[in-house]
């Protein structure tokens, strides 16, 4: 059975998390593994044992063993909503995925920094993710910063690269087009 994973690239309010949960209720057999989530329910409940500083070594050891257990005790094709900026870091979790039997699908969301800023402006999106972030504005100033990977076709069985609102629902259907295909080769 040939097995998806969906990966969103993109910075903060770009509007990977509303595509991934519109895609897993377009495609029959998908889950979305969002580590904002994660991230929410660790703060929630474990804030204690939340690293000082540093890498959330908490948070990607949830997010983990979530994929291990969707890519070993379910037949899930998996949409990982993350910003996926870094490729060393992307490069990691494409190959783990690849040893698994998986296709790969990024969907790269290139939205202007002016159309962030207002989207952050306007939203409404809980703040219970944030470990040393105090606003999204200041997610998107670390993002700014940093070194930005856009993702190539080299990586990936498919690209696809949004630039706005009006080619999300044709990159959904060619998404669920390859799940139908991949599916029909089993």
């Amino acid at each position: 059975m040939n097995r998806l994973l969906i990966m969103t690239v993109g910075k903060t309010h770009s509007g990977k998390t509303t595509f991934a949960n519109n895609l897993e209720s377009i495609l029959q057999q998908a889950v979305v593994i969002d580590q904002d989530n994660h991230a929410e329910f660790i703060n929630k409940h474990y804030k204690k044992l939340r690293p000082k500083e540093g890498q959330n070594t908490l948070k990607f050891t949830v997010t983990n063993a979530i994929v291990e257990y969707a890519t070993e005790q379910s037949n899930f094709d998996l949409i990982l909503s993350n910003s996926n900026l870094n490729k060393p870091a992307r490069s990691n979790v494409l190959r783990y995925f690849y040893d698994k039997g998986f296709k790969s699908i990024i969907v790269y969301f290139e939205s202007p920094i002016e159309v962030l800023k207002e989207r952050i402006e306007q939203s409404q999106r809980s703040k219970a993710i944030f470990r040393s972030a105090s606003s999204f504005m200041e997610v998107l100033e670390r993002q700014e910063k940093s070194k930005l990977d856009e993702p190539t076709e080299d990586e990936v069985d498919h690209l696809f690269v949004i630039k706005n609102q009006e080619e999300i629902t044709e990159v959904i259907q060619k998404i669920k087009t390859i799940s139908n295909i991949g599916t029909s080769l089993s």
